[in-house]
C-alpha cells in the first residue's frame, strides 16, 4: 500500500509531487500507532540529505589533507572518505581559504593527488546496547576482541555530544562504594561526582583502575584506554581487569600508535557509551586513562591545523575541549535515576602536579586523588597520598562519626609528615610532643589500613571499622 501511494505521487507533475510527496506522512497514514522504534527510524530518515557531495584531494602536508568540495559539505567535525587503494577515513578540522583541512583516522600511504573525497554530511553517531558489556571496541565502536560482530542498539546517539545543561541536570547522589579503603575513607565519592587521579608514570594508576573496576558498586563500568601501549592493552584486559571485571564493562581502546584523531575520538566514544547506560537509569562508573593523552592528541590536531602553540605547546582548542569532555560525566537529567561517576587519570609530566593539563583538569573536576612515587617506593600500594587528596563532596558523604575518625587520622598523619625528617635521623625525642608521640605509635596501624592488595576489595563499613581499630591501638 505504501509503495502504491509513492508510485501514485510520482505520476503527478513535478510541482505537485514536491508539494505532496512526504514519506513521513505516508507512513504515519498507514500506521496509526507507531512504536518508538519506528518513530526513531522516521526521525533519522527526515534528517537524511538525499544529496551526495564529493571533492578532490588538493594537497597533503604531513598528516593534514587539503581537499576541495562544495561549501555546503564543508562543516567542521563531519566525516569524509578518501578513495584509493585503501579507503581513508578523515575528519574536517579546519579550512584554508576555500579548501577543507582533513585529519585522517587511517594511514595516508594510499592517498594520491586528485583522489576523490566523499563527504558523509552526517554527525558521527554510535549505537550502544546491553550486548556491548564484556566487549572491547575501538574509537568507531567496532569490535577488536575477536568475538565476532557487535550488535547495534536501536537508537543512535552523537559521539561528540554537548554536556547536559546545568539547570536541567540533577544533583549528585548517595555515596559510592569504590572498594578501595584509602578512597572510601579519605576521598569518598558520590554517585555522579567527577574526580581526577594524578600520578606519574609507573606509580600504579592502572592497578588502581583495575581495583576500582572490580570493587566499585556500579551497574556498568566503561573504561577508555587512550594512547595506551599496545603491549599493555591485552595484559590490562585479561590480567589486570580480569574476567570478573569484564562482565559488566565496556572497554574502548586507542593505542599510542594510532593517529591523533582516533585517540581523541576514543575518549568521546567512551563518554557516549557511558551516556547510553546512564540514560537507561543505570549507575555508570567511567574510567578514562588518560586525559593527558587525550590532550596530547588534541595538541597534535591543533598544531597540524595551524593553531598557535601556548603553554608547553598546547593549543587553545585543547583547553576548550577539556571541559566539554569532562562535563559529560555527572548526574543525569532532573528526575532520572542514572548517573555517570567519572574518574579521569592525569599523567603528570615529570611528577609535576602543576603542569598545564593537571592544573586545568584540577580546576574542572570535583576533587583530585594524588598518587606519589615516594609512597610506591616504600612499598605501600595503592600509593595514594591521602593528605594531598581532596574530595569536594566528602563531608556530605560521611556521617558525623566517620568525619570525626577521618579528621583524627589526618591530624596524626599530618603531624608525622611535618616531623618525618627529624624522626628518621633520630633528632626527635619521645615526650616532646604528645600528639607526635601518638602519631609515631599509631602510624604502622594506619599504614596497614591504607595498604590494600590488588585482588582485595573492602567495603566502606569494614574500612571505617579498621580505621577505628587503628586509632584505638
Amino acid at each position: 500500500m505504501i509503495a502504491e501511494k509513492i508510485l501514485g505521487e510520482c505520476s503527478e507533475n513535478e510541482s505537485d509531487r514536491r508539494r505532496r510527496f512526504n514519506p513521513r506522512s505516508i507512513i504515519l497514514t498507514e500506521i496509526q500507532i507507531v512504536p518508538s522504534v519506528f518513530a526513531s527510524a522516521i526521525d533519522e530518515i527526515d534528517r537524511l540529505d538525499p544529496r551526495a557531495f564529493s571533492g578532490r584531494v588538493a594537497g597533503l602536508n604531513g598528516l593534514l589533507i587539503e581537499a576541495t568540495g562544495p561549501s555546503e559539505a564543508l562543516v567542521v567535525g563531519e566525516r569524509a572518505t578518501i578513495e584509493g587503494a585503501r579507503s581513508t577515513r578523515a575528519e574536517i578540522v579546519g579550512f584554508k581559504g576555500s579548501r577543507a583541512l582533513l585529519l585522517p583516522f587511517d594511514a595516508v600511504d594510499s592517498i594520491r593527488p586528485g583522489a576523490r573525497v566523499l563527504f558523509d554530511g552526517a554527525t558521527p553517531t554510535t549505537r550502544p546496547c546491553d550486548a556491548w558489556l564484556g566487549r572491547v571496541i575501538d574509537a568507531f565502536g567496532d569490535p577488536v576482541d575477536g568475538k565476532g560482530p557487535l550488535p547495534q542498539g536501536l537508537h543512535a546517539r552523537p559521539v561528540r555530544a554537548p554536556p547536559p545543561a546545568a539547570h536541567g541536570r540533577g544533583r549528585v547522589g548517595s555515596r559510592l562504594d569504590l572498594g578501595v579503603r584509602a578512597l572510601n575513607i579519605f576521598a569518598a565519592v558520590c554517585r555522579g561526582q567527577r574526580m581526577g587521579i594524578f600520578a606519574g608514570s609507573g606509580v600504579g594508576k592502572s592497578v588502581l583502575l583495575s581495583m576500582l573496576s572490580r570493587g566499585a558498586e556500579a551497574d556498568v563500568i566503561v573504561i577508555g584506554l587512550i594512547g595506551e601501549r599496545g603491549r599493555e592493552v591485552r595484559e590490562f584486559i585479561e590480567d589486570t581487569l580480569g574476567e570478573a571485571g569484564r562482565r559488566r564493562a565496556v572497554v574502548v581502546v586507542a593505542t599510542s600508535d594510532e593517529p591523533a584523531a582516533r585517540r581523541r575520538l576514543a575518549a568521546e566514544q567512551a563518554c557516549a557509551v557511558a551516556e547510553h547506560f546512564r540514560d537507561e537509569g543505570k549507575d555508570v562508573l567511567l574510567l578514562l586513562d588518560s586525559v593527558t593523552r587525550y590532550a596530547m592528541a588534541g595538541r597534535e590536531i591543533g598544531l597540524a591545523a595551524g593553531e598557535p602553540p601556548t603553554t608547553k605547546g598546547y593549543t587553545p582548542s585543547v583547553f576548550a575541549d577539556l571541559p566539554r569532555l569532562l562535563e559529560r560525566a555527572g548526574p543525569g537529567p532532573v528526575g532520572s535515576p542514572g548517573s555517570i561517576t567519572g574518574l579521569f587519570t592525569v599523567l603528570v609530566d615529570g611528577d609535576d602536579h602543576n603542569e598545564p593539563i593537571a592544573d586545568a583538569v584540577r580546576g574542572i573536576l570535583d576533587g583530585h586523588i594524588v598518587m606519589e612515587r615516594a609512597i610506591a617506593e616504600r612499598g605501600r600500594y595503592p600509593a595514594i597520598n591521602v593528605l594531598k587528596s581532596i574530595s569536594r563532596l566528602m563531608p556530605m558523604c560521611h556521617s558525623a562519626r566517620e568525619n570525626e575518625l577521618v579528621g583524627e587520622a589526618k591530624r596524626l598523619l599530618s603531624s608525622y609528615a611535618d616531623m618525618e625528617e627529624l624522626i628518621r635521623i633520630g633528632a626527635y625525642r619521645a615526650g616532646a610532643d604528645a600528639i607526635l608521640d601518638r602519631a609515631i605509635a599509631q602510624r604502622p596501624a594506619i599504614e596497614a589500613v591504607l595498604s590494600q592488595g590488588r585482588d582485595e576489595s573492602s567495603r566502606i563499613d569494614d574500612a571505617f571499622a579498621m580505621l577505628e581499630g587503628a586509632l584505638q591501638t
